[in-house]
């Protein structure tokens, strides 16, 4: 259905990996909901948008 390996959802749901866009929409297309339904980020730590850098 998405496309991937049962071993790449089990490492997925352990937080052993984290989905590439397209395939973290693929599985939220499989049960109907929307990404945020199914996946949360989380910024790391010591990583800044560049939004957030301000201009040089």
């Amino acid at each position: 259905r998405s496309g991937c390996t049962r071993q790449t959802i089990h490492a997925i749901e352990a937080a052993k990996y984290g989905p590439s866009l397209e395939l973290a929409f693929k599985i939220a297309a499989v049960f109907g909901v929307g990404v945020g339904d199914v996946f949360q980020y989380e910024a790391v730590e010591g990583v800044q948008a560049e939004s957030d850098q301000g201009s040089t």
